[in-house]
């Protein structure tokens, strides 16, 4: 009896530690988004967070992974290419590729790789500074954290994570075209009508919506994560630990949502 007690007991709080971490992550994303829809909130100390943050989050992996991300897209559009010839269904071969490719893999690869790139690496940055004191020691010198050190962070990674996606979507579709067309010009209007069928403006704002989601959450969860981080030095690989674990359980959650609202 005494075991199935603590049991419950110990199930019990961790349940309500999940909820108040959760919890604490809304919050704080609400927090950021309200500041950076103040135009009063930059300043050219924040614009220069900013601009670290797209440099060290796009702009460093940005040659790596529009390579890795060409290659995946060529190999997954000739697959789809190849089984739509085999089974009679070559006109549905560009609609599907970009469905499959655009709509759905490449903002969800981006998003995680966004995440193993900078996500820990913010994650173990906020966590230190939260067991060094640093976060007090800042706020007690009445200096905004969330203004000048969290939210331009938030911004940076959204727009890291939309770019990187509108570079691979760019150039997936200018693979599915050569592999669907060829090296001519003359199939460009049933391309272009194509594309139309496949991304009109509900299809396009969802993409977008779901990009910025992604950028929101893989920025917010490390830095939530980090501050709550208990002030001991050990605890800050398993904050990264959990924060990293946390970040993929919403992404993949952020996907299924967006497939149900799409196709059920």
């Amino acid at each position: 009896m005494n075991f199935f007690t603590n049991f419950l007991n110990r199930r019990g709080a961790a349940l309500l530690a999940t909820w108040r971490i959760w919890r604490d992550t809304l919050q704080f994303a609400a927090r950021a988004i309200i500041i950076a829809c103040s135009p009063s909130a930059y300043n050219s100390a924040t614009r220069t967070v900013v601009m670290k943050q797209i440099y060290f989050t796009a702009v460093q992996i940005l040659p790596g992974f529009t390579l890795f991300a060409a290659l995946l897209s060529f190999v997954l559009i000739q697959i789809v290419v190849t089984t739509a010839a085999q089974f009679g269904l070559s006109d549905y071969a560009l609609e599907v590729s970009m469905r499959l490719l655009v709509l759905e893999l490449l903002p969800l690869i981006t998003a995680l790789f966004v995440a193993l790139r900078s996500s820990s690496a913010i994650n173990t940055e906020v966590a230190l500074m939260k067991i060094n004191g640093e976060i007090e020691a800042l706020e007690s010198a009445s200096v905004d954290t969330m203004r000048l050190e969290f939210m331009p962070r938030v911004i940076g990674g959204m727009i890291s994570v939309l770019a990187l996606t509108a570079v691979t979507s760019v150039l997936a579709l200018i693979l599915a075209y050569l592999a669907v067309y060829g090296l001519q010009t003359w199939s460009l209007p049933d391309f272009n009508r194509v594309m139309g069928k496949v991304f009109d403006n509900a299809v396009l704002v969802g993409i977008i919506l779901k990009s910025t989601v992604f950028g929101l959450a893989v920025t917010v969860i490390p830095v939530a994560e980090g501050l709550a981080t208990p002030r001991k030095l050990f605890m800050a690989p398993i904050s990264v630990l959990r924060g990293m674990v946390r970040l993929f359980f919403a992404l993949m959650l952020i996907e299924v949502a967006s497939l149900a609202f799409k196709y059920i």
